[in-house]
């Protein structure tokens, strides 16, 4: 069957392309290689953080633009995907202070140490805290359901247990390996995440792109009195937010072992998790480590850090997403939709050669 476009991978990224695609009109198929909703890759779980960045200047400014769009798909959806809780960094030196101070003077504060301690008790802070009232928490499959169902009423179909195994490009068509016969399409777009340099080996540039297995855990707090809002720790490279019904998440950001997607075993490092446990017992006294559960999720990581969103001929990819991509899901999706229809208004940091000029 021939479409204009083929998106692989159905998790957040290509779900937000394809509704995207779908809105402006183009025949989106998805193949996704195993079920809608799976938790195999980087999209599943509870919840992300929302959290415009504190001394990035362009990722802040990134944030603020998906913002009305997290809200444009809640009520295209009627469902409840972004709640703003507020959001903290501490663990920060006076650098990252003074840049906070000059990006987010209108929207955030800077609480001392003891301030911080009074309004959070669950936290123990030893530095300035930047305190960003417009943060909260995103609903991760609840927001790719969404996604997936707005795309649908627009007409794009979703095929599951569809694995591509290889893309050729041929007669101005891209032919797609998958089950049951090929598919072709005029464009195709790879979300596939942590599979996404297998597929596009030899028919895309991409950076080098690490795949790691992150262990972070669900804890339960101490008293249901305390108020948990998004949190960065600077100084340990830690990460989390309370997540109702579940618990605290709380990950060190990027400590994962590196894995094979198509092998991992989904159990916690027995070094890296003992680390965690060491540091939440440190630094948060309103967590229970005695109760707590071990979660995984990939992450699919570039040298940079930087994120991979271009064309290449009538292949566009969106990978390299380092587990901080979620927050942008439906930019993304606006991006995706541009470099397919012929816009090339995306962020040059994100685009095939701008990292091999960084390497």
């Amino acid at each position: 069957m021939t479409y204009e476009v083929a998106v692989v991978g159905a998790g957040a990224m290509g779900s937000a392309a394809a509704r995207a695609l779908a809105a402006a009109g183009r025949e989106v198929v998805v193949l996704e290689q195993y079920t809608l909703g799976h938790d195999r890759g980087g999209s599943h779980g509870g919840t992300r953080l929302f959290r415009p960045a504190a001394d990035n200047a362009e990722m802040a400014r990134l944030t603020e633009q998906a913002r009305p769009l997290w809200r444009e798909l809640e009520a295209e959806s009627g469902q409840t995907l972004f709640e703003v809780t507020g959001g903290i960094d501490f663990g920060v030196d006076d650098a990252i202070v003074a840049a906070f101070r000059s990006l987010h003077a209108a929207t955030g504060e800077v609480l001392t140490a003891e301030a911080a301690t009074e309004r959070w008790p669950g936290i123990r802070f030893d530095t300035p805290v930047l305190h960003q009232p417009g943060s909260g928490r995103l609903y991760a499959d609840r927001t790719v359901k969404a996604l997936q169902m707005v795309a649908s009423r627009r007409g794009a179909e979703f095929r599951v247990q569809s694995p591509v195994k290889a893309l050729r490009v041929h007669d101005g068509f891209v032919e797609l390996d998958v089950p049951g016969g090929a598919v072709r399409a005029q464009h195709v777009v790879v979300t596939t995440g942590a599979w996404a340099p297998k597929l596009l080996a030899g028919l895309a540039p991409l950076p080098e792109i690490t795949v790691t297995q992150e262990q972070p855990r669900l804890f339960a707090p101490v008293s249901d009195a305390l108020d948990w809002p998004s949190f960065v720790d600077r100084r340990g490279g830690s990460y989390g937010l309370f997540e109702p019904g579940s618990g605290v998440k709380v990950g060190l950001h990027g400590t994962g072992p590196v894995v094979d997607p198509d092998t991992r075993d989904f159990a916690a490092e027995p070094d890296r998790d003992a680390e965690l446990m060491r540091y939440v017992e440190q630094w948060f006294p309103g967590l229970d480590t005695g109760r707590s559960t071990a979660i995984s999720c990939l992450y699919d990581n570039t040298p940079s850090d930087a994120f991979v969103i271009d064309r290449a001929g009538p292949i566009t990819v969106a990978a390299g997403f380092c587990g901080q991509g979620f927050k942008f899901v439906p930019l993304i999706g606006e991006f995706v939709r541009r470099l397919v229809t012929g816009d090339d208004d995306v962020p040059a940091r994100f685009r095939l050669a701008s990292h091999h000029v960084a390497r």
